[in-house]
């Protein structure tokens, strides 16, 4: 492990300096890891292994957009694309990718699968910290291990192909074999981690719900919504507003922020800009530390996976989840958006 220092605290670090992809390779060569599900994480981290020369099969329930997808991609029905169950039972190291209301059907028979030795992989400590209301209670001969990209499954691909990975967390739940560790950081190089840092089951979780619900994606979301409504009421253009909201942020500053940190995007401002950024930024984080609070507590309590599970349970689930993205899709703001982004001059 590497130590690194992150603003005065020391922390250790895993790279593919002190593990190489041969390493990975060679720690992975008798093993066959079984991506259960092709939805979101599934292609990304697939894929990225199979590239990297790691045996890599699939598991998905025949017949859907899902099972076609595979396919399209090159896994091929009866040899590398198999149902959820013979997948499972020919994997050596399964990784059980699927959603989390998935993952919660699909336990009891994704159980009868594992054999003893086998090490299960999550993505996501969901269904382990949460286990009260999942019901997934791994048994005792069995590796529980953890790899968590902190990026959507598309990125965990496009940055593999551009050469940059995505840094991703990792755990040990249970050692069964004494190999946990290392089939854990093995896998996480094989599916093209910038780098992997140390986490906890229950670290993972709380962190990751925490972040898409606030600053990843739902207070993103509900800050860009007061600001565009804010400017339009004052009688700003849609393009004015959008612009000043959104346009600006992801196809300038926020590439500034990711290229050498939120000071040097500062600095790299207009002073009228850094001034009022400045004397700004501490009464928006004042003000949402309470809500932040509450988000949290909420997180640590179970309330949220509560939420998750009943509504993503539903037989009805993605006609309500469709209904709901449809209602951001067709207010101004968004349809704004579409028409700035056609406008993008690389989109001429």
């Amino acid at each position: 492990m590497a130590k690194i220092d992150f603003g005065g605290v020391s922390e250790e670090v895993i790279t593919s300096d002190e593990f190489s992809l041969e390493k990975a390779r060679e720690v992975l060569k008798n093993e066959v890891v079984a991506v259960i599900g092709y939805g979101v994480q599934g292609p990304g981290q697939a894929l990225n292994m199979r590239d990297n020369g790691i045996n890599v099969i699939v598991g998905q329930r025949e017949g859907g957009k899902s099972w076609d997808r595979a396919v399209a991609d090159g896994f091929v029905p009866g040899k590398t694309l198999f149902p959820i169950e013979e997948a499972a039972k020919k994997g050596t190291i399964i990784q059980y990718l699927l959603s989390d209301a998935g993952q919660v059907s699909s336990w009891p028979k994704l159980k009868a699968c594992l054999n003893p030795g086998d090490a299960l992989y999550f993505s996501h400590g969901f269904g382990i910290v949460y286990k009260d209301q999942t019901g997934i209670i791994p048994p005792k001969n069995v590796d529980v291990i953890l790899v968590a990209p902190k990026g959507s499954g598309r990125t965990v691909r496009t940055n593999f192909l551009d050469g940059s990975g995505i840094n991703s967390s990792f755990a040990v739940y249970r050692d069964f074999t004494g190999r946990a560790k290392e089939r854990t950081v093995a896998t996480g190089i094989a599916i093209g981690s910038g780098y992997l840092f140390s986490t906890t089951f229950e670290k993972e979780v709380h962190s990751d719900l925490t972040g898409e619900r606030g600053v990843l994606m739902g207070c993103l979301a509900g800050v860009m919504e007061a600001q565009y409504n804010l400017l339009r009421k004052h009688g700003h253009s849609p393009s004015e507003a959008f612009n000043e909201t959104v346009e600006e942020l992801t196809q300038s500053l926020i590439r500034l922020v990711a290229e050498n940190g939120m000071d040097w995007m500062f600095g790299n401002c207009s002073t009228t800009a850094q001034r009022g950024a400045l004397d700004w930024s501490p009464k928006f984080r004042d003000a949402v530390i309470p809500l932040f609070d509450e988000l949290y507590e909420s997180v640590i309590s179970g309330k949220e996976t509560k939420r998750v599970l009943e509504v993503n349970s539903a037989a009805d689930y993605r006609e309500k989840l469709q209904e709901e993205l449809d209602v951001i899709k067709n207010s101004e703001m968004w349809k704004a958006g579409a028409a700035v982004r056609a406008l993008r001059p690389e989109r001429r």
